[in-house]
């Protein structure tokens, strides 16, 4: 057993950037307090690390403002987005992406000085600041090279989240989303010695990250299960708007790379032409901003142009870049497509849309607190009310950099008042053994990646949401069977948590009476019926 003041369970930009004002503060105040980062891989394996595109924020009030932001945060979300929040996250983004300047990281500027900003799609301005197109990368890595500078904080590399411990855990019956629901810590298991322990804390932090792992298809590191998302479900928490799942535009097509690479927006911005295979432009026959519109159009255009034509493809013409240039401009997938042949000079890359963002998670207010109480969710695995029905591109380093902020105000507003619970039992084992074959395991996950994919993918229609339903109560109940069985591994936890987040998605899909953003069923009638998002599951 391990007490902390606070615990912290990811370790991208959200988790990292609220560690770091919170450790500063109790460095001041608290110098006794502690913290600890948990995260079940390596500490620099996030979905933050693979973003390519960078932060959107307002920096040149010349040809820029807070409210052409705005506004095009607003459009792409469908209009679904909750104004305050927009407007909060949006004035005061400007500040936090200061600090993280002022912990050593940088972005690209011009001869002149001038910072270079990228633009990307739906938005009317430039404004996106970049790093080359690893901006996510240059990110992570000066804050943890910040974070090993503090001594009070604690990084527990491959230490993996199981379950949050609640009354629950007392044997206390409390109904599923009662308000009254208390977070007192955290199973975990150290995946070194499979031994689980309880790690209790006054405060725990959901900083998870991603999804994407529940598509075959995803531009998303292995680690994006949804673990924060299903262990806030099953503690009691509301999860909202889990239907918005954004899958981005333009991954690279090569059959078998998993995850698959992300062909940035950022090359849209700069120029790039979506095409068919026989080169004709399609777009505009789709939307006036053609190439630049927002991802869930982009995304649904390409599936209509890939079902038309049969291709397994589309392609992004950037041919008329010279070469240097794109090199210069983004090293990264340059050298992608020069390792698997494509020279980006003088071939198309051939792209499709993968799954890339989850716009909905666990419900959390303006200071990130969400329905348990003790208990607060950053980063992709909150649902804040900014992305709507759907994200604007580069704005979510941007929400979580600006939630961090208000979690770690709010934490320390009421850290000194809160007081560690003791009497929660051991991690029971009793009765279990171990499993006789993990091909099962394996198994089950590849046929919940292909369900997702072709049930509950960018277009759905109610047969679809019915059958991937049926199935997924029938892989719950045999994984289930399974965990009260055997002793547990990462990757049954990981099976198990994957499937309550495929439940959430195609229940929170077949709730939803009308299209809206990046839920598109053929079912239903086209016309907008309402303006306002689900209740929370």
């Amino acid at each position: 057993m391990q007490y902390y003041d606070v615990v912290v369970v990811g370790s991208g930009i959200a988790g990292l950037s609220y560690s770091l004002r919170v450790s500063e503060y109790f460095q001041e105040h608290y110098p006794e307090f502690k913290i600890c980062i948990l995260t079940k891989g390596e500490e620099d394996e996030t979905n933050t690390k693979y973003a390519q595109g960078g932060v959107a924020v307002v920096t040149d009030f010349f040809k820029d403002s807070y409210e052409k932001h705005m506004q095009d945060t607003m459009m792409a979300g469908n209009d679904l987005s909750n104004p305050d929040i927009v407007e909060m996250v949006i004035k005061d983004g400007p500040a936090r992406v200061e600090e993280i300047i002022r912990w050593g990281t940088e972005f690209d500027k011009k001869v002149t000085g001038e910072y270079d900003l990228g633009k990307e799609g739906g938005h009317s301005a430039n404004r996106v600041l970049h790093h080359k197109d690893i901006t996510g990368n240059e990110i992570e890595q000066k804050l943890l090279n910040k974070v090993r500078k503090y001594k009070n904080i604690t990084l527990l590399n491959h230490h993996f989240s199981i379950d949050l411990l609640t009354q629950h855990h007392l044997g206390q019956d409390l109904p599923k989303k009662s308000e009254d629901i208390e977070c007192y810590g955290l199973y975990v298991m150290n995946q070194k010695n499979k031994q689980i322990s309880k790690i209790l804390s006054k405060i725990v932090v959901i900083a998870t990250g991603g999804l994407g792992q529940v598509y075959y298809n995803t531009t998303n590191p292995k680690i994006a299960t949804g673990d924060g998302i299903a262990i806030a479900y099953r503690a009691g928490a509301l999860i909202e708007n889990m239907e918005f799942i954004q899958f981005h535009p333009t991954s690279l097509f090569n059959p078998g790379e998993r995850p698959s690479f992300l062909i940035s927006e950022a090359v849209r911005g700069y120029g790039g032409i979506l095409k068919t295979k026989n080169e004709e432009e399609f777009m505009q026959n789709y939307d006036k901003r053609e190439s630049l519109a927002p991802r869930d159009i982009v995304a649904r255009a390409i599936d209509s142009e890939m079902k038309k034509s049969g291709d397994e493809y589309v392609c992004l013409d950037c041919r008329h870049i010279p070469r240097a240039e794109f090199a210069e401009r983004f090293p990264r997938i340059f050298e992608k497509c020069i390792s698997i042949g494509i020279d980006p000079s003088i071939q198309m890359i051939p792209v499709l849309p993968t799954c890339h963002y989850a716009c909905g998670g666990i419900k959390t207010d303006v200071n990130a607190r969400t329905t348990i109480k003790n208990l607060y969710a950053i980063g992709e695995v909150a649902s804040t009310g900014l992305h709507g029905a759907n994200r604007l591109a580069s704005n979510s380093l941007l929400e979580a950099l600006v939630f961090a902020h208000n979690c770690f105000q709010d934490t320390i507003s009421r850290i000194g008042e809160l007081e560690l619970r003791n009497n929660i039992p051991e991690w029971n084992t009793e009765g279990t053994t171990q499993p006789k074959e993990r091909v099962l395991i394996t198994h089950k996950l590849k046929e919940l990646q292909y369900l997702m994919s072709d049930y509950v993918s960018i277009v759905r229609t109610n047969k679809r949401l019915e059958q991937a339903m049926n199935r997924l109560n029938l892989l719950f109940e045999e994984t289930e069977t399974l965990y009260n069985q055997v002793q547990l591994s990462p990757q049954l936890c990981e099976l198990r948590n994957l499937i309550s987040v495929a439940y959430l998605i195609t229940r929170a899909a077949s709730k939803r009476t009308e299209n809206k953003g990046l839920h598109f069923n053929k079912d239903l009638d086209h016309n907008y019926l309402n303006n306002k998002l689900h209740s929370s599951i």
